[in-house]
């Protein structure tokens, strides 16, 4: 039985060093990796965001060269990140054989780089680049979400952003 899954982040997680890291392991989850975040007491219960954090940083075991991985780095991914890891984390421990190869195969036709040092903001040229065009979607609950149009992996069931309250919660 498979426990350890390899993913590809689509843009990676920058450390305080300029690294990128891409890659990374996450193993499927227990009860107690659900259970355990909610008796911290920064966590309101299970509508908090913050749990998303806390139960990501219990499975992720590695992120590029990264061996341990916190919920401070976590909080440190880019939103399309950490998206991609929430929509992972379902589908490893939620989904369908099926759902599991249609993601790996999005995630292969949109790999690029692994790794390497991220080039300072001030020596990159500026690109001015028109937005994807973007369409309404009927997601798992009959909800309405919006996809970009050159997005290979549908993510199903998030209609919404969700966001951390302001006073760090």
């Amino acid at each position: 039985m498979q426990t350890k899954y390899d993913f590809t982040l689509p843009r990676g997680y920058v450390d305080a060093h300029g690294t990128v890291h891409r890659t990374g392991t996450m193993r499927l989850a227990t009860a107690r990796d659900e259970l355990e975040p909610l008796r911290d007491p920064m966590i309101d219960g299970p509508d908090d965001p913050r749990l998303t954090v806390v139960v990501l940083a219990r499975v992720v075991e590695r992120l590029g060269t990264m061996e341990l991985v916190t919920a401070r780095d976590i909080e440190g991914l880019f939103a399309v990140d950490l998206a991609f890891l929430q929509d992972f984390y379902g589908v490893i421990n939620f989904g369908s054989q099926a759902e599991y190869e249609e993601l790996m195969a999005a995630q292969g036709a949109s790999s690029g780089p692994v790794s390497g040092p991220v080039a300072p903001v001030a020596a990159a040229e500026p690109v001015e680049a028109e937005p994807a065009p973007v369409e309404p979607v009927a997601d798992a609950f009959g909800g309405a979400g919006r996809v970009s149009s050159d997005v290979a992996y549908v993510r199903q069931g998030r209609a919404a952003i969700e966001e951390i309250p302001a006073d760090g919660r």
